[in-house]
């Protein structure tokens, strides 16, 4: 039995009206997916997307992506800016406790030694190794 056999048979099992208004269907529908697909219809029929379209979309998708990709990344600038900031003041702050602190170790400690040479002299006059006058031009360095 061959395709024309069975379309015969089709055919001729439904009333003449019936069959013409399934032809004059079956050729819209083939007049209109051969205008939007050409001879590719023939091959896949309805079931192919439009390259023409499909390639837009996934432009304007792609465009709409980079797009909000340079939207986070500008967020993520700004974010990085404001931390960098802070941490920029955070480290000046930090570093000028640090310098107060130096400071005041280095006077408290040159005055440490001070009262210690004036110990050591006090010591060294009562011993009568050194007299007042020695005393005093030490006392004055």
């Amino acid at each position: 039995m061959t395709g024309r056999d069975v379309l015969n048979t089709i055919i001729k099992a439904f009333p003449p009206l019936t069959v013409a208004v399934l032809l004059i269907a079956a050729g819209g529908i083939f007049i209109i997916g051969f205008s939007r697909h050409g001879l590719n219809f023939v091959k896949y029929g309805f079931k192919q997307t439009a390259l023409v379209s499909s390639f837009e979309k996934r432009f304007d998708d792609l465009g709409a992506n980079i797009s909000g990709l340079r939207t986070e990344i500008d967020g993520l600038r700004t974010e990085l800016g404001t931390e960098i900031g802070g941490l920029r003041t955070e480290l000046g702050t930090e570093i000028g406790g640090l310098r107060t602190e130096l400071s005041m170790i280095k006077v408290n400690h040159f005055r440490h030694l001070k009262n210690f040479l004036a110990e050591l002299t006090s010591i060294l006059l009562d011993k009568n190794i050194i007299n007042n006058q020695d005393k005093a031009r030490l006392d004055n360095k």
